[in-house]
């Protein structure tokens, strides 16, 4: 029973893990760190930490880098880390770590309308799974559309200390900035842009992987490759090194933490996750990540959360579950229909065989 749990509990602490990779990337935004160095240093910490890992595990194999190879693999950084992050990092500082955790659900569904443009995936709009896979993608829009459009009334936290001080309005980050409508709507759709890009991303790593098996190798490429296009985009972005600095703070620690969650324990426990329950199971656990950062922001952070969040949230969550339960319906009509087929030729060979005979 204790290993039939198991994937429960992990998919539970990866969510966990991830609300508060938002949370510490939004607390440390906030202090001043400016985005742009903020990704080169978790980059690079990220490379530091994969390289010796990757080494030790595949130094009896040996691998063919061609050119071509990458070269993708470059893009492949460029568009889902380099860019991506760098969207998500402006995003999230211009509006909250909510916002984040809830344009966070919409991932699954953006990859599955881009595998449906790269004719990957099929839309029977007659069909029941059809009909609630565009229903999802529909709800999405819906969701990301409210949390960027209607703030509404904030939830007050039971919490009225804060753990994170930001500084003061002279660095750009006073609650003014989050708190205009015109720097909010920006921020969301940064956030969506920032998860096309991802869901870009993942589509793209699909074909990568068929020509290059080594997912942990693949990884570790592609942060030296970001580490490098991170640290060119940091220097144009900001040439002042004084700002650069970071002390023993909530900063040092917003970077150590998203370094080690994107290359340390949420990828491992992840990738067991796949492998033993599937990408379906891991990606229904998704909104567990809006909960927590919820429930952390008003009880331990101190921070009010909006109501245009809050709904835009299950929005978001719902057409996740329409795709998702499309996606799985589809699935089994599929193999319903293979094996139909595989009777009907095995009663096939047996007639001819008594025929024969």
């Amino acid at each position: 029973m204790g290993s039939e749990k198991l994937p429960f509990l992990l998919v539970v602490i990866i969510q966990a893990i991830y609300a508060w990779m938002f949370i510490l990337t939004k607390a440390a935004l906030d202090a001043g760190l400016n985005p742009f160095v903020l990704l080169f240093y978790r980059q690079a910490i990220a490379s530091v930490v994969l390289f010796p890992i990757t080494v030790i595990t595949n130094w009896r194999t040996s691998f063919n880098f061609s050119f071509k190879v990458l070269l993708k693999i470059f893009m492949l950084s460029l568009v889902g880390i380099t860019i991506g992050l760098n969207a998500s990092h402006i995003g999230l500082e211009l509006t909250s770590e909510t916002v984040g955790s809830a344009a966070f659900n919409a991932i699954p569904v953006i990859t599955f309308f881009l595998a449906f443009l790269m004719r990957m995936e099929t839309l029977n709009i007659r069909k029941s799974h059809g009909i609630a896979k565009a229903a999802g993608v529909v709800l999405c829009l819906a969701g990301v559309g409210l949390i960027a459009f209607y703030m509404g009334p904030r939830i007050p936290p039971l919490n009225h200390h804060k753990l994170f001080h930001p500084k003061s309005s002279t660095s750009g980050h006073s609650d003014s900035k989050v708190h205009s409508s015109g720097t909010w709507i920006k921020g969301t759709f940064l956030l969506l842009f920032a998860n096309v890009a991802w869901s870009l991303w993942l589509v793209m790593q699909g074909f990568i992987l068929e020509e290059f098996p080594s997912k942990l190798l693949l990884t570790t490429i592609q942060c030296f490759f970001s580490t490098l296009q991170s640290f060119i985009v940091a220097i144009a972005f900001e040439r002042d090194f004084s700002k650069w600095k970071i002390g023993f703070d909530v900063r040092l620690l917003g970077v150590i933490y998203c370094a080690l969650c994107n290359a340390g324990i949420s990828w491992y426990l992840q990738a067991w996750c796949l492998q033993v329950k599937g990408p379906v199971f891991v990606a229904m656990s998704n909104p567990l990540c809006i909960l927590f950062t919820v429930i952390s922001s008003v009880l331990i952070l101190g921070v009010p959360v909006s109501l245009g969040s809050v709904l835009g949230g299950i929005l978001t969550i719902a057409g996740l579950y329409c795709v998702l339960w499309g996606k799985s319906r589809e699935r089994k009509i599929l193999m319903a229909s293979d094996e139909n087929s595989d009777n009907q030729n095995s009663e096939h060979v047996v007639i001819i065989g008594e025929s024969l005979s």
